[in-house]
């Protein structure tokens, strides 16, 4: 599979991304923002899961997704707040129009080039560039064994600890922030089937990795037994200020 198809497969399971993924601890947002932020644009938004964070601590936000099944799914979720067609690369908004620009959990699929510029563009003198990761703590031993059984291929290209933003962005600063997301069971699965790595896999080998996944949480002491799973995450933010 291509980076492209890997990019473009989200839509295929739009639900299982809304039902799996896990939100955003406000703390973030709050650090991220520009004190009184007017207009917000989240970049590469999917189903709302990091535009509903920044809902309260704008006075406007747009989404922006490129993918219409992810859209459609924002909007269901996500009706008050505008969802527009575009992509890292091609933000449909006026030049210096926000105060600040996110990609959460996307800008890894942004050619950062391009995407900079198109950031550029779209922030006024001050603003701010956010790009912010959900990664999975995989000091437990369940998590680490997880890890190793899906063979996550898109983690080569998400370097959430140093990634690549160009001029005229300097060097910005960066936190983190540690929480847990208690779940379901059958929303993780969904949280695991809504990966690009396991959408892009024949139907009998996801299937296969999903029942795999079920045996784990069976069979390891911290998951067996439990109705919900508890996962820890830390969110990595970045905050780039434009001159």
């Amino acid at each position: 599979m291509t980076f492209e198809q890997h990019a473009r497969s989200f839509g295929a399971a739009a639900d299982a991304y809304e039902r799996g993924r896990p939100g955003y601890p406000s703390a973030a947002v709050e650090w991220l923002l520009p004190d009184d932020a007017g207009l917000v644009v989240d970049v590469g938004a999917g189903t709302g899961k990091f535009t509903r964070t920044l809902v309260g601590h704008a006075r406007s936000v747009t989404a922006v997704e490129p993918d219409a099944e992810m859209r459609a799914r924002f909007t269901a979720a996500v009706p008050d707040v505008r969802v527009v067609d575009g992509s890292g690369e091609a933000i449909p908004l006026d030049d210096g129009s926000a105060d600040a620009v996110t990609f959460a959990q996307a800008w890894h699929w942004v050619d950062p080039a391009r995407g900079t510029a198109e950031v550029a563009r779209v922030l006024r003198p001050g603003g701010v560039l956010g790009l912010v990761w959900n990664v999975r703590d995989e000091t437990r031993p369940w998590s680490a064994r997880l890890s190793a059984l899906v063979q996550q291929p898109e983690s080569r290209v998400m370097d959430h600890g140093a990634p690549v933003v160009g001029a005229p962005f300097a060097d910005g600063g960066y936190e983190r922030f540690r929480w847990v997301h208690e779940q379901e069971r059958s929303a993780f699965l969904d949280m695991v089937a809504s990966r690009s790595y396991v959408i892009v896999r024949p139907d009998d080998e996801r299937a296969a990795l999903l029942a795999a996944v079920q045996r784990l949480l069976d069979q390891d002491p911290d998951t067996a037994g439990r109705d919900t799973v508890p996962v820890e995450y830390t969110t990595h933010v970045h905050r780039y200020v434009r001159p």
